[in-house]
């Protein structure tokens, strides 16, 4: 499967996910730092802006990622739920249009930022997860984390890097990668002390 049609099935679970969420849900915390599930579908509604009002928030918080980040996630986490679901599930914006494979990496990771304190587990196609885990997210530094160290997937055939050995479930590794210390529980290996000390 292409990456557009990926990209196409993990907005549509993502979106079926959200419907069906509680009230106290969409307020819980997710994986990210200080932000609750409705912030990161505000987040991920950032992909939805016109390049020119992206621009101006890049400009007044001067570059730095994570500020423009908050600002905007911020921007749109005061909409209802189902506007939030609706502009995410009606409007796919220019990254997912013009780099479904970083759409979809992103996408991923904020997907399952919401499912694991949830507790919302799922099953996921063997062709996505290797595509993840191939190209992780580059905006989240994955050497940061990944830097001399092998990671093997235990339940698709993917394996990547040399050095100290980390094991796991696929999705554990692709949130690992990207800076999740949620995932290092489901990892085993010598090289995991390292990753946990690089986590932490």
């Amino acid at each position: 499967m292409s990456y557009r049609g990926m990209l196409n099935e993990e907005r549509a679970e993502l979106v079926e996910l959200l419907r069906g969420l509680t009230e106290q849900e969409w307020e819980s915390q997710s994986l990210c730092a200080g932000w609750r599930v409705r912030d990161v579908v505000a987040h991920l509604l950032i992909d939805t802006m016109k390049p020119r009002a992206y621009l101006a928030a890049v400009v007044k918080n001067r570059g730095a990622v994570d500020r423009i980040n908050n600002a905007l996630a911020a921007s749109f986490a005061d909409l209802s739920t189902t506007r939030l679901v609706d502009g995410f599930e009606h409007n796919a914006g220019h990254l997912s249009k013009y780099a479904p494979r970083l759409a979809l990496s992103d996408m991923f990771v904020h997907q399952q930022d919401i499912r694991r304190p949830l507790g919302r587990p799922r099953t996921i196609p063997a062709d996505r997860l290797t595509a993840v885990l191939s190209y992780p997210d580059p905006f989240a530094r994955p050497g940061t984390f990944t830097k001399g160290l092998c990671f093997t997937a235990t339940d698709v055939a993917w394996s990547s890097g040399t050095g100290p050995e980390i094991r796991g479930p696929g999705e554990a590794i692709a949130l690992a990668a990207v800076g999740r210390p949620a995932a290092l529980a489901d990892l085993t290996g010598d090289g995991l002390p390292e990753l946990r000390r690089r986590l932490g």
